[in-house]
């Protein structure tokens, strides 16, 4: 039986200089999710920030975390960033295992139509981030959106192309991603594989924030005097605003996680940057400032919770 997810509220939108910017839902993640994925995120370090409850933890301290995409439209051009777990796919996680959300529908009701997108950008390619990339069409995994150039770095590419051979920490967690939605959009010529870093234009551009995966990046967007950045895995929690130490179980390399995070907090907090995580459980994003050695939050995106 597909794994069908409770129904979540239409996502919320809000405004970053002159464009408008959706979050667009997919699931919930399951309360297990929290202690497998941030292990040293414990109740007694979510109890020293009280202000993570209701939103972003539960009353027992086990953090909230959710699934969602990202949708704008920059000078003409449509673009979806990370596209979330995917229906119908074969997963080792039971809980993302043949899903089937209406993720489609969401994305429509933010003004974005597969036909119509023009960038999809994945910040890695992890399981939950690459998963709407391709739809099953008569048997056959096809790219979901048709006319788009999908945005991927050349250094997740090669790490998780099974012919590569790597041995990674997430294990089997990446199982048949690959070859169901990353290859099927290569092999149909859609793909843009960069490295160091990619200019779309004068108000986007991405940049490589490597540890959680060896290509893992940031989105960075700039409008009318305001800036946001979608980060994708670089934090998964706003814990890590004010405790950038924390890592993920999945980071590829703990060290490199950790710098690229407090390196980004720091762009962010001297830019007054909206910065826009993957899996926030609760407001979409958050201003950060300097505190010392280390960062606090400034001011919440204005969202409601999921």
């Amino acid at each position: 039986m597909p794994n069908s997810p409770r129904p979540i509220a239409t996502p919320p939108a809000w405004t970053v200089g002159d464009l408008r910017v959706h979050r667009v839902d997919e699931v919930t993640l399951p309360p297990a999710t929290g202690p497998w994925l941030l292990p040293s995120a414990t109740a007694q370090v979510v109890d020293q920030a009280p202000w993570l409850r209701p939103d972003f933890a539960d009353e027992a301290g086990v953090l909230r975390l959710a699934s969602h995409s990202f949708a704008v439209v920059v000078d003409g051009l449509r673009i979806v960033v990370d596209t979330g777990i995917g229906n119908g796919k074969s997963r080792a996680n039971p809980a993302w295992d043949h899903l089937d959300s209406d993720y489609l529908a969401r994305l429509a009701r933010a003004g974005v139509r597969p036909d119509d997108v023009d960038l999809v950008i994945n910040t890695h390619l992890h399981v939950d981030h690459v998963g709407w990339n391709t739809f099953l069409d008569g048997g056959v995994w096809t790219p979901t959106f048709p006319r788009a150039t999908y945005l991927m770095p050349r250094r997740d590419f090669e790490f998780w192309d099974p012919a590569r051979g790597h041995t990674p920490r997430l294990g089997r967690g990446n199982q048949n991603v690959f070859e169901d939605s990353v290859a099927p959009v290569h092999e149909a010529g859609q793909t843009l594989l960069w490295d160091d870093g990619h200019t779309i234009d004068a108000n986007l551009r991405l940049e490589l924030a490597p540890g959680h995966t060896p290509g893992s990046a940031v989105l960075k967007l700039a409008s009318g005097g305001d800036r946001a950045v979608f980060v994708g895995d670089l934090l998964h929690t706003p814990l890590q605003f004010v405790e950038p130490d924390v890592n993920s179980c999945f980071c590829e390399d703990p060290v490199r996680a950790r710098a690229s995070r407090h390196r980004l907090l720091g762009w962010a907090a001297d830019h007054r940057a909206l910065v826009l995580p993957a899996h926030l459980g609760g407001h979409g994003g958050a201003e950060v400032s300097r505190r010392g050695a280390g960062f606090a939050i400034r001011k919440w995106a204005p969202f409601s919770r999921l």
